[in-house]
């Protein structure tokens, strides 16, 4: 099986309800964070110019900030 994109950091308890949600041509917003949040990380791992570097580790921190909050906003509404 290929491993979709974004499956490892996808957090365990959500991958079966995605890839459902995928199977029926539905994405959750979460599904494109993550997606969003595997491409910074790869661009900044690529990244030589340091300014470039500095841009892209603040708008990862900025994802990342904004998938905390959201999983943490499922954790205490009892949906997660």
């Amino acid at each position: 099986m290929q491993e979709m994109e974004g499956w490892n950091e996808t957090p365990t308890e959500f991958r079966l309800p995605f890839k459902i949600l995928k199977n029926a041509g539905i994405a959750p917003p979460e599904v494109e964070l993550f997606h969003k949040r595997a491409a910074l990380r790869k661009e900044l791992a690529e990244a030589t110019v340091p300014g470039q570097r500095v841009e892209l580790q603040q708008r990862l921190s900025e994802i990342e900030q904004l998938i905390a909050l959201r999983l943490e906003g499922m954790r205490s509404s009892g949906k997660l």
